[in-house]
């Protein structure tokens, strides 16, 4: 197994913290954050947006910016929440969660948006 990669994350170091999946790869653009968010929609989730402090990423608790958008499957409308978001709390880490009503469970969580770090 000498070809597995170490990822060197720490508490003392906020730009080296790993969130979600996502996270382990190079950020995602505008393209890819589209087809996530037509990926949630197309299996019926509700998409819901949080945001927290950069310092605060670690925890269990995020924000949740307004309601989750129950029934919503316009992309835009969602893409638009989540600028929204993210020019509300340009500092804080935007995150897009894909809603299972079924499984009562995010089915899809990931950062799009990383706040800036001290």
């Amino acid at each position: 197994m000498s070809d597995m990669q170490d990822y060197k994350s720490s508490l003392g170091n906020a730009d080296s913290r790993k969130f979600e999946t996502f996270s382990y790869l190079p950020s995602m653009d505008a393209d890819q954050i589209r087809t996530q968010i037509e990926f949630i929609v197309s299996k019926g989730w509700n998409p819901s947006i949080e945001h927290t402090e950069p310092a605060n990423a670690s925890g269990s608790y995020w924000y949740m910016w307004k309601l989750p958008m129950f029934g919503e499957t316009d992309v835009d409308a969602i893409l638009a929440e989540c600028e929204a978001c993210h020019q509300a709390h340009p500092k804080n880490h935007v995150r897009l969660l894909g809603l299972d009503n079924y499984a009562q469970c995010a089915g899809a969580s990931m950062v799009i948006y990383r706040g800036e770090t001290v």
